[in-house]
C-alpha cells in the first residue's frame, strides 16, 4: 500500500501552475519583443546620432540610436560610393559606416590619396600607360627591349602582363575597343598614335594583347590592317588550353583556338 502511494503521481499545486504560467507569458512576451525590433531594423534606417569629435583613440563618438531616414552628409557619402563598379547599395553603406568608424586621419589619408591620383597621375606621353610626368616608369626603363610592342587595352591589362615577369618590351595602351554599340569607334582610342608610333619606330614585333573577345578582336583586326604595309611582324597572344586544364572540361572555342594555334613539340 505504502509502495502504492510513492508511484502516484504527485498533482502540481495551484501556486506552482501560476508560476509556470507566467514564465511561459515572459517567455512569449521577450520573443514577441525580439522579433518587433528585428522588424523595425529591417524597414528602418539606423542612425547614429552624437558628437562627431574625434574620441581618444581617434574615432568619431556615436550617440544614442535612432530610427530616421539618415543624415544628408552620410546619405551623399553612400551615394558616391555606389558609384564605383560593383559596389551596390548595401555594400555602399558599410564603406560609409567604416569611414565614420575608424580614425580620423585614416579616413582624411583615403580622401588624399584620392585627390593626389586625380591631380597628380595622367597619361604617358608615349604609351598612355598611367604616369605621374611625362614617361611612365617603363617608358623610361633603359633595360627594356625597344624592338617589341604589346598593345593592350587598359592600364590595368598592362599591370596584369608585368606581374607575369615574362614581357621585357613596351607597350601601348588604347584605352579602350572598338565598340559600335557602344559607340567607341576608333577616333576614340589611341589608334592613330600607335600608328604614329610604329612607322617612326624600329619595331620588329607587334603584339596585340586585346582581350579575346568581339570587339577586342576586331580592334586587333583593324590595327592589323593599318599596319599590314610595314615591315612589322604582328602577332597575338596565344589562346586555348591552359596549363594543367582537361579537354573534358573545355568547351568549343579554346579546343579551335587551341588546335589553330598549335605549336611544334
Amino acid at each position: 500500500m505504502g509502495g502504492g502511494r510513492a508511484g502516484m503521481r504527485q498533482i502540481p499545486k495551484a501556486g506552482e501552475i501560476r508560476d509556470v504560467h507566467a514564465g511561459c507569458m515572459h517567455l512569449l512576451a521577450w520573443i514577441i519583443h525580439a522579433r518587433a525590433c528585428r522588424l523595425a531594423h529591417l524597414v528602418a534606417r539606423i542612425t547614429y546620432e552624437g558628437s562627431q569629435s574625434p574620441s581618444r583613440d581617434g574615432s568619431f563618438l556615436l550617440g544614442r540610436i535612432t530610427v530616421s531616414t539618415g543624415n544628408q552628409s552620410v546619405n551623399h557619402l553612400i551615394d558616391e560610393f555606389s558609384k564605383l563598379p560593383g559596389i551596390g547599395k548595401k555594400s555602399a553603406e558599410r564603406l560609409a559606416y567604416h569611414v565614420l568608424r575608424v580614425h580620423a586621419n585614416e579616413a582624411l589619408a583615403l580622401a588624399d590619396a584620392i585627390r593626389h591620383v586625380k591631380e597628380n597621375v595622367r597619361h604617358c606621353r608615349d604609351c598612355y600607360n598611367l604616369a605621374e610626368g611625362e614617361l611612365c616608369d617603363i617608358c623610361q626603363d633603359p633595360q627594356r627591349d625597344r624592338t617589341l610592342l604589346c598593345v593592350v587595352e587598359q592600364p590595368r591589362d598592362l599591370m596584369s602582363i608585368e606581374q607575369a615577369s615574362a614581357y621585357r618590351g613596351l607597350y601601348h595602351v588604347l584605352l579602350g575597343r572598338i565598340a559600335p554599340l557602344e559607340s567607341i569607334g576608333p577616333e576614340d582610342l589611341t589608334i592613330d598614335a600607335l600608328v604614329n608610333r610604329v612607322q617612326a619606330g624600329s619595331f620588329r614585333e607587334l603584339i596585340m594583347a586585346t582581350n579575346p573577345t568581339i570587339e577586342g578582336d576586331g580592334t586587333a583586326l583593324h590595327i592589323s590592317s593599318l599596319l599590314g604595309e610595314t615591315d612589322v611582324e604582328i602577332t597575338r597572344l596565344a589562346r586555348g588550353l591552359t596549363t594543367g586544364s582537361v579537354l573534358e572540361f573545355a568547351n568549343r572555342e579554346m579546343v579551335a583556338d587551341a588546335l589553330t594555334g598549335r605549336q611544334r613539340f
